[in-house]
Order: structure tokens, then C-alpha cells, then sequence
């Protein structure tokens, strides 16, 4: 478990300083907007209400509480998950990645009534009208490892194949 705590503090550390360094040193919060470098990286400044791209987007106090209630249950989940199985380290590390961004965006609400976004890309034509954080980068990361990297625990999990079952009569 020592290593899935790393792994979150990490991240989490990582996300607030970007945070810290980008709204509030360069003042995206007045500014609004920063070019970095069009199109690829440019700093939007956006307080995000609800879910992944304002989804269920309220301003009420109910659905930021709701959502920080529901936020520090999965991160409770996904730390009594890792610590009572048997996985291998890319699935801890996952699990670290999850925590640590969850947990990122739930010092924001808590903090701020919102979860600070910044960060917009936008590539080949296409003008991505969103913004997202590390914390959003790491939690879509952190799922993602786990549903690979968990399950049958061959070389991708960095853990051993499970030996076949005998069928008993």
C-alpha cells in the first residue's frame, strides 16, 4: 500500500501545484485566458461545477457537496480495493494515480465551490471548447490502468498467470 500512497500523494502534489502556479501565479483567474502554444496548449481558465466537462453542472450546494461526498467514497473504495487483493504494481500505481487526482479535485470544491480547469488543447482543425486539469488527467489515467491491468494478472499487470483450476468431479 506504501506504494499506491506514493503514487497518490504524487500526483495529488503535482495537480495543486498546477493549480497554485497557473489560476492564481500567472492570475488566470482574471486573466481568462493565457496562449501557449496555439493550438496545441493554451490556459482557459473554467470552474467546473459538475462532473467531466461540466456534466450535471450545478451551482447549488447540494450537488458540490454530493459530488465530494461521492468523490472521497470512490477513493475509499479504490483504497480498500488495492489493499485487500493481490495485484500487480502497474495496478497499484493506477490505483495511486485515481487517488491522487480525485483527491485533487476534492480539495478544489472544498476550497473554491468549483474544480479549477486550465488546461485546453485543441489540434488539427479541431477547436476543443473544453478545459481539464492534471487531477482529470490522472483520474481518466488511473481507471484506465485499472481495467487493464487488473483481471487476469499476466505479464500486463506485472503480476504472475494465475495456475489453471482442476475441475473436481
Amino acid at each position: 500500500m506504501r506504494r499506491v500512497a506514493s503514487v497518490a500523494l504524487a500526483i495529488f502534489l503535482i495537480d495543486q501545484i498546477t493549480k497554485l502556479v497557473v489560476v492564481f501565479g500567472l492570475d488566470l483567474r482574471a486573466r481568462g485566458e493565457i496562449d501557449v502554444l496555439p493550438p496545441l496548449l493554451n490556459f482557459r481558465m473554467a470552474w467546473n461545477r459538475g462532473v467531466n466537462f461540466g456534466l450535471m453542472s450545478s451551482e447549488g450546494e447540494l450537488m458540490r457537496w454530493g459530488l465530494i461526498v461521492l468523490s472521497i467514497l470512490i477513493v475509499g473504495w479504490v483504497w480498500h480495493w488495492s489493499a485487500k487483493s493481490a495485484h500487480g504494481p502497474l495496478a497499484r500505481i493506477s490505483a495511486g494515480v485515481l487517488i491522487g487526482g480525485a483527491l485533487g479535485n476534492v480539495v478544489d470544491r472544498v476550497a473554491y465551490g468549483a474544480v479549477a480547469d486550465f488546461l485546453n488543447m485543441s489540434c488539427c482543425g479541431f477547436d476543443n471548447p473544453y478545459a481539464f486539469n492534471v487531477a482529470d488527467i490522472a483520474i481518466f489515467a488511473g481507471a484506465a490502468g485499472l481495467v487493464l491491468f487488473t483481471g487476469d494478472r499476466g505479464a500486463a499487470s506485472g503480476g504472475k498467470p494465475r495456475p489453471k483450476r482442476r475441475k473436481t468431479p
